[in-house]
């Protein structure tokens, strides 16, 4: 008998070979991991949420929020949803509150579930007034209709519920971070989800038994389906830059953690803190270059046959490309001289084309224009992954996705990434930056952001840098705004202004960035990953600069 096509699939199956492996582990109070899930009581307890969910009328099809912190109520609902077939909506909590209440309204859910402040913040601010159903994890049916646990209790001993759900069918809608924008509902099919699985574990060599740190919770979800061990990580999931160190290595230890996902903030605190990480084998990085320094650091603490790796993607596209990094920083001159940062080469089952940057919609693939081998465009993914729609966003549907007619009929859909970026004589993919924040100087001039940040970014006194534009695309003046490392005097600025303008006349393309400005603070960057410099914020900040600031 064949499974349905679906995510929580593995389940079932897991809890018949393996009842007793712990599926995961979760910090209770005072951080002890004290709470933990084997795959049975997974299997069983998500069955009875779910049936118990079916008697609320959150079934097949029904969109439900969930706003749950990754504990185990959150795994549990978000098995049960798939099982039930239902549609859970996931938004990053940390947005600006009118996205957050934009996104909400926008994914007419019917149903909501969250925690006892959620649930206030609902009935204050009037979130997802479509809901109908309304169920919270705490202890009491505050501002809600029931509690998380009186749904298991309902629906105790049921029998097994998984739902007969179709590869096409809707199995979730994921808002992107909104980090350069209002965030967009990403509409996922079960077959995308599967996929994605699949093409994880044949790239990483995943196999099952494995014991998974991951600090980004929605990645948590792949491991049932992958046979892991999840150790939920005691730390704050929307402030990845601010983990304890400590706590972190005091879970891989005690719990001899395989391997770890963070994003390159994460990355970057570990590999400060400098311990070595003898039981992880494989670590995955993810939502923004990797600076080549925090992959050197990362991999002098892992052990010699360790892999660490740092996939390209996107919410709408994940995995595209991938590489490991010792082959990154072998690379490393070319980034710091401006080739861009380099992905990797594509995934099995992608199709990557670059083509001629575009800013209108291209309905069908016929209409694009592919770009010149070595030129830099904007990526584009055909593969199993690749999402089809924004929910109830038709205009951004359209800008972002291509219909491709296949020569046995077929159609397929092509993710535009908005990425820009170029294939070398290798096979490999150079990631250049984001296409909106292309800073376009004169009709033959484009400078992008990666490839132009790198270069300064090489200066030992410079912690990072962003390339904006100033004035209208197409006759923009390029500056470069600039975060010092800790500890450096800003009387200092004028000295190191002038060496950056020194570095900037070594190559053609930055020989036109000629203004330098000096951010007081730390740069504005994704509350997601806390990676992806926020450049429309400090764009709209040095508009405001007076010219005689400029160095």
């Amino acid at each position: 008998m064949t499974e349905p096509c679906n995510i929580a699939a593995a389940l079932p199956r897991l809890a018949r070979e393996r009842p007793e492996q712990v599926a995961m582990r979760c910090p209770g109070a005072g951080g002890c991991y004290d709470v933990a899930l084997t795959y049975a009581e997974l299997d069983a307890r998500s069955d009875a949420i779910a049936a118990g969910l079916a008697t609320r009328g959150i079934v097949r099809g029904t969109r439900t929020v969930v706003m749950v912190r990754p504990t185990p109520e959150f795994f549990l609902l978000m098995f049960s949803l798939f099982k039930a077939g239902a549609v859970p909506v996931l938004v990053d909590p940390g947005i600006d509150r009118r996205a957050l209440k934009q996104c909400l309204d926008e994914a007419q859910p019917e149903a909501f579930i969250g925690i006892p402040l959620a649930m206030l913040a609902k009935a204050l601010l009037g979130w997802a007034t479509s809901a109908r159903v309304r169920i919270t994890t705490g202890r009491r049916a505050w501002l809600a209709d029931a509690t998380l646990a009186e749904v298991e209790r309902a629906g105790a001993h049921a029998p097994p519920q998984l739902a007969e759900t179709a590869p096409d069918d809707v199995a979730g809608l994921l808002f992107t971070s909104g980090s350069t924008g209002v965030p967009k509902g990403v509409v996922y099919r079960h077959r995308h989800f599967v996929a994605q699985i699949e093409m994880l574990r044949d790239a990483f060599g995943i196999e099952a038994g494995g014991i998974d740190l991951p600090t980004f919770p929605p990645f948590a979800l792949f491991d049932p389906a992958l046979g892991l061990t999840s150790i939920i990580p005691d730390m704050d999931p929307t402030r990845p830059a601010k983990a304890d160190p400590r706590k972190l290595l005091a879970a891989i230890e005690r719990f001899g953690v395989t391997q770890l996902f963070g994003s390159p903030a994460l990355m970057r605190v570990l590999a400060e803190h400098g311990a070595p990480l003898p039981t992880v084998k494989r670590v995955t990085s993810a939502g923004a270059p990797v600076p080549a320094e925090v992959v050197a650091k990362m991999l002098a603490l892992l052990p010699p046959d360790a892999q660490l790796w740092t996939p390209y993607g996107a919410t709408e596209c994940l995995p595209v490309a991938v590489v490991e990094g010792r082959e990154l920083l072998t690379l490393r001159d070319r980034t710091e001289t401006g080739a861009g940062t380099c992905v990797g080469r594509p995934v099995a089952g992608n199709d990557v084309r670059i083509i001629h940057i575009d800013d209108a919609a291209i309905p069908a693939w016929r209409d694009a224009l592919l770009a010149r081998p070595g030129d830099v465009g904007e990526i584009t993914v055909a593969g199993p992954s690749a999402t089809d729609a924004y929910f109830n966003r038709d205009a951004q549907t359209a800008l972002a996705k291509i219909r491709e007619r296949l020569p046995d009929g077929r159609e397929r859909i092509v993710h535009r990434m908005g990425d820009l970026g170029w294939f070398d004589g290798e096979g490999r993919l150079w990631f250049c930056g984001r296409k909106s924040q292309r800073v376009v100087v004169d009709p033959a001039t484009t400078l992008c952001t990666e490839q132009v940040e790198p270069v300064f970014n090489a200066h030992p006194e410079v912690a990072r840098t962003a390339l904006v534009g100033i004035g209208p695309k197409g006759a923009q003046r390029p500056v470069l705004c600039v975060e010092l490392r800790a500890g450096i005097d800003r009387r200092e600025w004028l000295r190191i202004a002038g060496e950056l303008r020194h570095l900037a006349d070594g190559f053609v393309h930055t020989a036109k960035v000629d203004t330098f400005l000096r951010y007081p603070k730390p740069f504005p960057v994704d509350i997601r990953h806390n990676a992806k410099i926020g450049r429309e914020a400090l764009a709209a900040w040095a508009a405001t600069q007076p010219l005689e600031d400029m160095a």
